[in-house]
């Protein structure tokens, strides 16, 4: 498959190379960008750099509109403006995150378009493998090319600042080393057939409550540190075709319309060279998202066109800045299959895709709790299935990361097909109550705003659930529970019933564990989950706990090759889970019930309103110190920390080796297979700071990790984790630099962020600093912008 993917790209590329239908007039081809944006008029231009415009997005004033475009290729988000004259075809722009979502289904057409739903960043994340990232990515680029799309958009790289995040199960993780290794895989995955993708959202997009008018307000440390480092991480690794800008303000300023923050960091410092667009109906103002350096406003609307050739004409806005915008956009366009002509079947493998997904999935599935024997399932065995939610998993999110796809497949459905037989009664007692449930969730969701709430079906009534536990208790094997959490763009989650587990929920696990402990039988649960859950309060009820997160429309056969052991589980968490909602350092986030209209286009006027805190501004006060960080360093137990999971098997870890390179250190590092099944187990490391560096730095954080192949009983491996030595700077704000400070830093190979692991150190003889683009922008000495105050930049 690798070799067809490299032989398409060759060839689209070679298309691109050449002209367009040549009759002496001016084309546009790969070599004379230049000489086309010098021919373009001003209002081509203008019209160049806002798209093709929709009318839903014309209509609306107070909303960003998600990209349902009827263009070309129905269902994608957007399309740019296309100019005949001169050979510029349009480019089709489509997300997500999870799968290519275009429409199944179109107009007097009997075929159907579906396309596959894929696991959720997080889960990619989880796997801790690069690898598994972009084959997933390879698969999914190989959907974007057949069905006629240019540029995917996606991932979402942004990191998990608080668990309640809407939005979280798109992005990777609350570390920016494992986030931005994930994404640069992504897309390396995907664009290997010659299509693009779109990293975002650029920058600090870390919750949706009032998105498009909320106010990131971050100290330039953690910015550096925590913020961009991911972006920073996966630019070296890969080189994505665009880069989208985020919705929000930063300290003051619309990312959009932020000169410093696009041309001077990611231009400058991480040597982005590719296009810049804005999120759909983000910023608000054309003329400065030109002069930002942000190449094109998606989806486009009329007065913005109108804005930017008055604009022109009068002389507020340089004509060079659109001439540097419109030269990025070609660059873009003419690498695109559209531009070469390419005759795309609309057939992509969706069988081929669906193994895939079930094969990747279970790399991604975090074994949290494994007691008494419980997993894997013995041989032959039988099972009863409790929770609604076994019978309807989640594949993925809602909005532009969820995906149109032909099915999901369910708990029972998976467990059947490996042969687990389930109790006939609860069985029964379950399907006759989702005949129900489930047609009133279906009518309620069709009734939800593409980016509202989406509900999940409720519990049965405790009592049955009761009774049918403690007649299964009599005759099944084991219990497996369900308990599924859904989430989506344009709403944040909330604690209760969300965070916390439903009462529903709770008596469910404690009725189906009392009965069946009573007969000395195991009960698992499964989280079927699209981010953090509080398990602290129940996880000593049950035997066993396994997170699957959204793995997909594959989900039950995954889930249940994992719980009967055909897949011995080695992801690993790429968050924390707290003990309490009270202990998460970024207490400052959306959840007061916000009333009024959220998204006002009152809120974003030209004196921008500061009234409701964590609504029109929130003040990142944990600053450096996010998830894990903050955990390690004040020693806060956690109900499972970040980087935990175990497996079917154990690994002994010994022989730590470390030697200089050029730049950095390598460190070399045995692993055996010590226990009785084949397995994966991952290397993390760790660094615990510098005594002799005068800032106050985490006690821990991620510089490097590996993943074992799978080995098998008694079977050694040595992982290699190459680090820079610049990797264990810091960020002083002071001189704007990365300063590596001299003297001895511990590191240490662990399991997880709190094991001791195997530690050594390594020396710095001598003080490095690396300068970069100045303050981004003005905050006071302590970092955070006082409450309420907005500054302008000068």
């Amino acid at each position: 498959m690798k070799r067809t993917l490299i032989l398409m790209a060759a060839s689209i590329l070679g298309l691109a190379a050449c002209s367009q239908a040549d009759n002496g007039e001016l084309k546009l081809r790969a070599d004379n960008i230049d000489e086309i944006v010098k021919a373009m008029t001003v209002e081509e231009k203008c019209h160049l750099v806002i798209g093709h415009g929709q009318k839903d997005a014309l209509d609306s004033i107070d909303q960003a509109t998600i990209g349902i475009c009827k263009h070309i290729v129905p269902g994608c988000a957007g399309i740019s403006y296309p100019i005949e004259r001169l050979g510029i075809p349009s480019v089709v722009l489509a997300d997500g995150p999870a799968g290519l979502r275009i429409n199944a289904t179109r107009k007097d057409d009997d075929s159907t378009y579906y396309c596959t739903g894929f696991p959720i960043g997080t889960l990619l994340a989880a796997t801790w493998d690069p690898l598994v990232a972009k084959e997933v990515g390879q698969a999914m680029g190989q959907e974007v090319l057949e069905y006629g799309v240019d540029v995917l958009l996606a991932p979402g790289a942004n990191i998990h600042r608080n668990p309640l995040n809407g939005r979280n199960f798109e992005y990777f993780s609350e570390d920016p080393i494992l986030s931005g290794t994930t994404a640069a895989a992504y897309i390396n995955g995907v664009q290997e057939n010659g299509v693009g993708t779109s990293l975002k959202h650029f920058a600090l997009n870390n919750s949706e409550t009032n998105r498009l008018f909320c106010d990131s307000r971050v100290s330039v440390r953690a910015l550096r540190e925590i913020y961009l480092k991911n972006w920073e991480v996966a630019l070296q690794k890969c080189d994505p075709w665009t880069v989208m800008t985020s919705y929000n303000y930063l300290n003051g300023v619309y990312t959009s319309e932020n000169r410093e923050l696009l041309e001077g960091v990611l231009r400058g410092d991480f040597g982005f060279k590719g296009m810049i667009m804005t999120d759909w109906g983000g910023g608000l103002h054309p003329v400065a998202q030109m002069k930002a350096g942000n190449d094109m406003i998606q989806p486009g609307r009329g007065w913005m066109y109108n804005t930017l050739v008055e604009a022109v004409k009068n002389g507020e806005l340089e004509e060079a800045y659109l001439d540097e915008c419109c030269r990025n956009i070609l660059k873009l366009v003419v690498k695109t299959p559209r531009f070469a002509g390419y005759e795309y079947s609309n057939q992509p493998d969706l069988a081929g895709h669906a193994q895939i997904v079930r094969e990747t999935a279970a790399e991604g599935f975090v074994l949290l709790k494994n007691e008494n024997g419980a997993l894997p399932f013995a041989e032959a065995s039988d099972a009863a299935v409790f929770g609604i939610s076994s019978y309807r998993l989640l594949a993925g999110g809602w909005g532009s990361g969820d995906v149109n796809k032909a099915y999901t497949v369910n708990l029972d459905e998976g467990l059947r097909n490996d042969g687990i037989a389930l109790d006939e009664a609860t069985d029964k007692a379950y399907l006759a109550y989702a005949a129900n449930e489930l047609p009133r969730i279906e009518a309620l969701n069709k009734t939800a705003d593409f980016c509202g709430f989406h509900y999940i079906p409720e519990e049965m009534d405790a009592a049955q659930a009761e009774k049918l536990a403690a007649a299964a208790a009599k005759t099944a094997s084991q219990a497996v529970i369900t308990i599924t959490r859904n989430s989506g763009e344009g709403t944040d989650r909330k604690i209760k019933d969300d965070f916390l587990l439903k009462e529903s929920e709770a008596k469910l696990i404690k009725a189906v564990s009392e009965a069946f402990h009573a007969e000395n039988k195991n009960v698992t649960v499964v989280l079927n989950i699209a981010g953090v859950i509080e398990t602290a309060s129940w996880k000593d009820q049950v035997d066993a706990i396994l997170v699957a997160w959204l793995p997909g429309q594959e989900a039950g056969n995954t889930i249940a090759d994992v719980l009967t052991g055909v897949v011995n589980p080695s992801g690993r968490l790429p968050m924390t889970f707290p003990v309490n909602y009270a202990d998460v350092p970024a207490q400052n986030f959306p959840q007061t019930e916000f009333t009024t209209k959220n998204e006002s286009r009152a809120r974003a006027s030209e004196t921008k309103l500061y009234e409701v805190k964590d609504v029109d501004w929130i003040d990142y006060t944990e600053d450096v110190f996010v998830g894990y960080r903050h955990f390690c360093t004040c020693c806060c137990t956690t109900s499972y920390p970040f980087g935990f999971g175990l497996s079917y098997t154990d690994f002994e870890i010994e022989n730590t080796k470390v030697s200089k390179t050029r730049n950095g250190w390598r460190i070399k590092v045995n692993v055996t297979n010590v226990g009785e099944n084949p397995g994966r187990d991952v290397i993390q490391l760790y660094s615990f700071g510098n005594p002799a560096n005068p800032l106050a730095t985490p006690q821990r954080e991620l510089k490097g990790y590996a993943k074992t192949s799978v080995l098998a009983p008694g079977q050694r491996e040595t992982v290699t984790i190459d680090i820079d030595a610049m990797d264990l700077a810091s960020f002083d704000e002071g001189s704007s630099s990365w300063v590596l400070y001299k003297g001895m830093y511990a590191l240490a190979v662990t399991a997880d962020a709190v094991d001791y692991g195997m530690s050594f150190g390594v020396e710095v003889k001598k003080e490095q600093r690396k300068e970069v683009t100045p303050a981004l922008l003005p905050v006071t000495e302590t970092g955070i912008v006082p409450e309420g105050q907005l500054f302008i930049e000068k």
